[in-house]
Order: C-alpha cells, then structure tokens, then sequence
C-alpha cells in the first residue's frame, strides 16, 4: 500500500474525510516550547495564556450592559444566572481545548471537514455574525469608555478602536507570548478597578451569597428572563469556542498520547482559573449595580453612560467613575483583540483562505466595523444601551451552532480515540447543549409570538 493510501486509510479511521493539511493559525502554531522534565507548576506557567485570551470574551462590554441593567432592575437575583452560566463555559471551553489538542483541527476545521459544504458555509455565515453582533459591543464599548473620559465622539471613538488590528500584527510578529502578556496586563486593570468598586459600594453580603441560589421566577418574569438570555449570550460566546480549539495549539506539546493528555490536563486549569476571574468581574458589575443604583432607587438603568454618571454622585467620588471608565476600555480593547483573532481563524477554518496576516484582520475588521458605525451614526448614544443588550440575544441564539458540533465531535471516539468524552461528561454536555437549545426556542417565540 501507498504512503498515500496509508494516509487516507489512517484518516478514514480516525473519522475525518480528509487529510488535515494546514494547521490552525499557522504564523504561531507550535511557536511555544513547552519545558520536558520540569515542575508541575513551571508546565502549568508554559501552558498558562490562552484560557485568559478567552476569558476577555466572557467580560466584554456587552457583559456590563446586560449586567448593569440586570443588577439595577432585579437586585442581586441574577446572580445565580452569571454563576450558572459560567459553569456551562468552563466545561465547554474545556471541551473545545481538548478538540484542537487532540485532533490538531480548531472547530471551523473540524466542521469543514464533517459537514458538507453548504452546511458549512451556513455555519461560517452564522459565526461572522456572531462576530459582528460581538464587535458591535465591543466597538461601542471602547467608544463609549473614550467618550466619557476624553470627550471623544462616538463614531470616532469606533473609528479609533479598529486600530487594534495593528496592535495585533506589532504583538504577535514579536511572539504569541506578547498578545498574551497584553491581554493579561488589561485583565488585571478590569479586576483591580471593581475591588475598588465594590469596597466603594459595600453591597449586602447576605444578600449577595442569596443571589447565587437559583430562582423560579428567572423563567416565569418574561424581563427577567429576556436579561438572562442576554448574560448567557454574553457570558457563553460562540466564537470563543473557535478560539480556544486553536490557540491551545501554539504549543508545542509531544504528539503521544501522554503528551496530549498532559496538555488538556494544563489548558483546562488555565481556562478554568480565568473563567473564574471574568466571574468574579461579571458578578461585580451585576452586584455594583444592585448595591448602587437598586438600592437608591434608579430601577431603570441600563446604559453605561448612565451608570458612568451615576457612580459618582452616589458613591460620593468621582474616581468610581474613572475606575469604572478606565475598566471598560480595557474591556473592550482586550475583546477587539480576541475578536480580530477568533474572525481569522473562523475565516481560515471554514473557507481555508490563505491570505496575509493583515488583509485577513482587516477584512475580519471591516465586517465588523461597517454595521457599528452605522448604527451609531443613525442611533447615537440613545440607541447604544438596547443594541448592546440585543446583540448579546444575538450571540445566545447563534450560540447553539458552536455548542452542538463541539460536543458531537469530542463525544465521537472516531474523531477523538481513547480522549472522546466520557458517559458522565457527554450527558453533561448534551445537557448543555439542550438547555441551550430550548431557551433560545422560547427566546423566539416569545419575541415574536407572545
């Protein structure tokens, strides 16, 4: 038999069609060494990044408009929404670091190669607009942040941050270490900024712990639960799936089967601990919300430029303000960054488009950018709040897309060998799966039929 045989044999058996011939973001693949003989803690420093990458997405702008409005109008009791949420994206992301560890394929290849082409494109066309609903906020989320602190007009302020593509190409032509040391360095400002928020805001402590415990009345409030829906949006991201199945791939990890087992073991405490710092943050922006504007009474609010205001005449400094300002353009400029990331590799998985680096993030960009700055050159600043909020809808509906091609191919033992997911773990997923599934079903009728 051929080495060509032999490879398509291999390939068939695996339960892939076709030979996988171009690897995941391929300027940085397997670009990080990983040390051989060390201490548990130095592999797990080797291995640390890529979960932080991720966990940008899950303390975006959009985050902080779902939560601020969730926290003014229902007090603490969406806590357990956050909570639960984030739960569900510890376990999928580490379902998505084990495809592209196991496998060498990030989900958009994987989906090119079970699917057929023009369910594939479906997929593709669903995830950009995941992207763009994504980009929306955190477009107008970093210009919001420059137009509180410097005055900066919205539509400029858009204009300004698109140019995180050229931070992007500076960073990662020095190293891929780069991109994350940023990323971590602006992570740290978010967390430190809302210590000092909370400390600010003294919140019922009682109350707080109280919210975490799951309620009925999330499901029966049709408002309680439309906010929900827009915290699983945006706490549970669809393309960050995409972005975790490949940059886990920028080590360069042994191809045996204990190699591969070390790795997951690695990049699931590295995504597990930063999914709980965006916890952390995503709970305090719900909980300053709760403990500052519920509590005086302003039930109503659910734009960031009105929380920006407020701040500071009802914690009686004007340093909650900035430290609030200051945080979100953190927020949003680290979430550009990953976006741009996750819109390339998206693009590569689903299209296998070999283009330059640069034409390829502006393109990401550029779709993107044009429906942000439309909408805020016709909607301004009123409109920003409920666009905010509406593309976290977005993003949960486009949610199950991701959701149920991930956990099919890392259930598949064709696909994954002895690393395909266990009974327990595959029941968990499939509930997930489900769970998703059926409230964005009631999500659309309840829009557009009750």
């Amino acid at each position: 038999m051929s080495q060509e045989s032999q490879e398509k044999v291999i390939y068939k058996e695996a339960g892939w069609r076709k030979e996988h011939s171009q690897p995941s973001l391929q300027e940085v693949h397997r670009s990080l060494s990983v040390p051989k003989k060390a201490s548990n803690f130095r592999k797990f420093l080797a291995f640390a990044g890529p979960g932080y990458l991720v966990a940008v997405g899950y303390m975006d702008p959009g985050n902080w408009a779902t939560s601020i409005a969730g926290g003014s109008a229902f007090n603490y009791n969406l806590l357990s929404v956050i909570l639960i949420s984030n739960l569900m994206a510890i376990i999928l992301q580490s379902l998505a670091a084990k495809l592209g560890i196991v496998t060498g394929r990030d989900l958009a290849q994987a989906c090119r190669d079970h699917f057929s082409k023009p369910v594939s494109f479906i997929l593709w066309v669903l995830c950009e607009a995941a992207i763009a609903a994504c980009d929306l906020a955190e477009l107008i989320g970093s210009a919001i942040a420059l137009n509180l602190l410097f005055g900066i007009p919205l539509f400029y302020g858009i204009c300004l941050t698109t140019l995180d593509i050229f931070i992007v190409l500076l960073l990662q032509n020095k190293g891929f270490r780069y991109i994350e040391a940023f990323v971590i360095a602006l992570i740290i400002l978010i967390t430190g900024s809302f210590v000092f928020e909370l400390i600010m805001s003294q919140p019922d402590v009682k109350a707080v712990f109280g919210g975490f415990i799951p309620s009925s009345q999330v499901i029966t409030d049709p408002k309680m639960l439309y906010i929900s829906l827009g915290i699983l949006g945006a706490t549970v991201m669809p393309h960050n799936l995409y972005l975790h199945s490949s940059i886990v791939q920028t080590r360069k990890i042994e191809q045996s089967d204990a190699g591969k087992k070390e790795a997951i073991k690695f990049a699931t405490i590295d995504s597990t601990v930063a999914l709980m710092i965006a916890l952390f943050v995503n709970a305090a922006i719900l909980i300053l919300a709760a403990s500052t504007f519920y509590k005086s009474g302003h039930t109503n609010v659910a734009s960031i430029e009105d929380a920006f205001q407020l701040l500071t005449p009802l914690l009686g400094t004007t340093l909650a303000s900035t430290f609030f300002g200051l945080a979100l353009l953190a927020s949003g400029q680290n979430s550009t960054l990953t976006g741009t990331l996750a819109g390339q590799i998206v693009m590569e998985g689903f299209l296998n488009i070999k283009l330059k680096p640069w034409i390829r993030r502006m393109i990401t960009r550029l779709i993107a950018v044009t429906p942000a700055l439309i909408v805020t050159y016709f909607y301004g600043a009123n409109g920003t709040a409920d666009l905010l909020i509406l593309s976290q809808v977005i993003l949960s509906l486009q949610l199950s897309f991701a959701v149920i091609p991930l956990v099919m191919f890392t259930s598949d033992p064709k696909k994954m060998g002895k690393f395909a997911n266990k009974t327990w773990l595959k029941s968990v997923a499939w509930t997930i799966a489900s769970v998703i599934a059926v409230l964005n079903v009631y999500l659309l009728w309840a829009t557009f039929f009750k």
